[in-house]
């Protein structure tokens, strides 16, 4: 079907749910792109319908495809016996089929969704006449306790008064919520018996399909919007608008307008505008569109700020800022004597006159201005000393108060590049399977030689070149480690300067504390040494997360050269294995068949079994079967899965037992 509609690009999802005891179970959960789920699957309700999270989904391109994922889920079903039913299914189970159709025609936003649901229901028992006892006893109470739920659901959807439909009374009507009655098409297909003595089980099925009968369905289709084609195509409607829009500014003789958003140019071409106007130099703006418009207005409040953020600095230079509803603020300054009762400060005649301040810390002569001139003068000289023996001119340099200065330098920088040529190298070179040229080989051995002294011969020889790869991908290990060692040893070092630098802070607070704090608007005025030491604390913070996210870094490429060097090292031994069986074990006129070009690759088989290469019974009759399959065409994709499907779990089976005598 999908081949008879070229016009639409249509892909098809399978899932397999199983329901066992009021239990949700991923029946395809064993594939190897699945594997065990942690958290337990639930049951989801969304606008778009009914949905179970948790449950694997699977993308098939053909019939065979999905055939195979139900063999699949089969195998993995819950079944037992009784006296009725040798294979007796003990759960519900319910294959999911979802459909997508997208249009071909990119102008076409709406796609179609379909979900078949194909639920097989087990079947109803009767304790006296199955003799259930323990574990199939349990079972048969949640099957027949499930199965009377739905008809209670299904009697609910026929009666056309009831207002509420019990869904949630179990997992199976929940899951089938969006499949019982409205938006869908139903189809029951009913098992019975022939026989006269299982005439109440038939008529009690007949009676449970009549009511599935009176369910009113109203079929609809489900058609959604593809939210990056309608991106797209009011992408492609904004372009067309706006040269609908030039073309009319061109007929109305108007200069060229540009309705795109403004880059970081044109606003600061407004900006300047702006101040030009507001200090006289410029007459007038010109107005050009409404884009203009708003941002010459955001461009008034920038500067606006930016003044009033200038008078306050000026402002704090020069005075302390009294607010006048901070009452224990001015008590403290009555009691110091600059303001008297009335609020008007000493020595103010008639509200007018001279203002009383306190001058800036930094502006205060004493020691430490000295000390911090000496400061100065050293970071100079040592900037002078690095200079002499680097390139690096002095405007590049970047001076801050911490004692471990720990910038990045050239080097570095070469050392990651170094390593993204390593990576690429590594992971896209070629691991050889062969060696590069066909050596003569000396006539063998009577006895073969000790695994050690072959393997020293095989790394000079035929297994060279992974041995090269082999010793690089360990090198460059060796020398991630040792940046990894000496990066940590200098966070190490920050840290330690780090929290130096909190107990001096600290220790300032604590003495500003003591000699009376000065604030403004809720702002605390801060001398210039607590300020120097916030602004080393904040730069060794940098540097902190700079050394720590190069630690991380180099942490990842430690674990990814770790897993090349296992990679390597895994191969290497195969091919030596290979090499050493082919060289000493395999009969010299067998190796002829494992030369370089023949079909058959040495490890491939067994050396027990190198001779008997020949086509076994199951190969003929696969073959047979595809050349009888075509009288019935509708099937070859039934059989095919379900061919592979038993190869699959036949090989499973041989390995485990295998393995299991491989451990006695």
């Amino acid at each position: 079907m999908i081949e008879e509609r070229p016009t639409h690009a249509i892909t098809v999802r399978v899932s397999y749910l199983e329901i066992y005891n009021e239990s949700l179970f991923d029946l395809l959960s064993t594939l190897p792109c699945v594997g065990p789920s942690v958290t337990p699957m639930t049951i989801v309700e969304n606008p778009q319908g009914v949905f179970i999270k948790g449950l694997s989904v699977h993308l098939t391109s053909q019939e065979e495809d999905a055939f195979s994922l139900l063999f699949e889920g089969e195998t993995n079903r819950i079944i037992a016996s009784h006296t009725m039913n040798k294979n007796s299914s003990r759960s519900h189970c319910i294959f999911t089929i979802y459909v997508e159709a997208h249009s071909r025609t990119l102008s076409d936003e709406k796609y179609i969704t379909s979900k078949i649901n194909l639920v097989d229901l087990a079947g109803s028992e009767r304790l006296k006449k199955s003799g259930s006892e323990g574990r199939v006893l349990k079972e048969a109470t949640y099957i027949n306790k499930s199965l009377s739920f739905l008809e209670q659901a299904i009697i609910a959807l026929g009666d056309q008064k009831r207002d509420h439909i019990p869904f949630r009374q179990c997992k199976l009507t929940h899951a089938l919520k969006d499949s019982l009655g409205g938006n869908c098409n139903m189809v029951l297909l009913t098992n019975i018996y022939g026989e006269a003595s299982q005439l109440e089980e038939t008529l009690s099925s007949l009676r449970f399909a009549s009511r599935m009968k009176l369910v009113t369905t109203e079929p609809a289709i489900n058609e959604k919007y593809d939210a990056e084609r309608m991106v797209k195509n009011l992408e492609k409607e904004l372009a067309l608008l706006k040269q609908e829009l030039a073309i009319h500014d061109s007929l109305a003789n108007r200069t060229l307008v540009n309705y795109d958003p403004m880059d970081e140019i044109q606003i600061a071409e407004i900006n300047s505008q702006v101040r030009r106007y507001l200090e006289g130099t410029l007459d007038e703006i010109d107005i050009i569109n409404l884009r203009q418009i708003q941002e010459v207005f955001n461009q008034f409040r920038v500067v606006l700020s930016q003044q009033e953020q200038e008078v306050e600095l000026t402002l704090r230079r020069k005075y302390t800022l009294i607010d006048k509803n901070d009452f224990a603020a001015i008590s403290a300054v009555q009691k110091a004597g600059l303001m008297d009762v009335d609020g008007h400060l000493v020595g103010e005649p008639d509200g007018q006159g001279f203002g009383l301040g306190v001058t800036p810390f930094s502006a205060k002569p004493g020691k430490k201005a000295k000390s911090k001139k000496m400061f100065k003068e050293q970071l100079s000289t040592s900037a002078r000393k690095e200079g002499a023996s680097s390139p690096v001119g002095g405007k590049d340099l970047d001076f801050s108060t911490s004692k471990t200065q720990l910038t990045p330098s050239s080097k570095e920088g070469d050392v990651k590049d170094m390593l993204m040529r390593d990576r690429e190298t590594s992971s896209t070179e070629p691991l050889p399977l062969d060696s590069p040229k066909e050596e003569l080989r000396p006539p063998r051995p009577s006895t073969p030689p000790p695994k050690p002294v072959a393997f020293e011969d095989f790394k000079n020889e035929r297994g060279s070149e992974i041995n090269r790869i082999f010793k690089e991908n360990k090198s460059i290990l060796n020398e991630r480690r040792k940046r990894a060692s000496e990066t940590t040893q200098r966070i190490n070092a920050i840290k330690r300067e780090m929290d130096m630098t909190k107990e001096a802070l600290n220790f300032q607070k604590s003495l500003r504390e003591k000699q009376g704090e000065y604030e403004n608007k809720g702002l605390m005025i801060i001398d210039e040494e607590e300020f120097l030491l916030i602004l080393k604390l904040k730069d060794l913070k940098k540097q902190y997360r700079t050394e720590y996210q190069d630690l991380r870094d180099l942490k990842a490429e430690i674990q990814y050269c770790q897993h090349l060097v296992d990679q390597c090292r895994h191969r290497l031994l195969m091919e030596f294995d290979i090499w050493y069986n082919e060289s000493f074990f395999i009969p010299e006129d067998i190796q002829v068949s494992l030369k370089p070009g023949s079909s058959i690759r040495p490890g491939m088989v067994p050396i027990s079994r190198i001779v008997s290469l020949g086509e076994d019974d199951q190969d003929k009759f696969s073959q047979l079967q595809q050349t009888e399959l075509p009288e019935g065409p509708d099937s070859i994709s039934f059989y095919n899965a379900k061919v592979k499907t038993e190869q699959k779990h036949n090989y499973l089976k041989t390995m485990m037992g295998f393995q299991q005598a491989h451990r006695k």
